[in-house]
């Protein structure tokens, strides 16, 4: 909701900047996208080892967090 009060304000004040956010906003967004996926990727894997790091404790009859 912010944001798009922020965005309405620069509606507001310049018109023409605001329609160009409006437009590139998509194509940023999806250049954006595999970033954001590797990123999903890269926590996968730290929680993975993270496990397995952990695995003797737990059996061991460590308390959970």
């Amino acid at each position: 909701m912010f944001g798009f009060i922020l965005w309405l304000l620069l509606l507001f004040l310049c018109w023409p900047l605001a329609l160009l956010a409006l437009a590139l906003y998509p194509i940023v967004w999806l250049l954006l996208l595999p970033f954001r996926l590797l990123g999903i990727g890269v926590e996968a894997v730290f929680e993975l080892l993270r496990a397995i790091v952990m695995l003797p404790a737990r059996v061991l009859g460590g308390s959970p967090r």
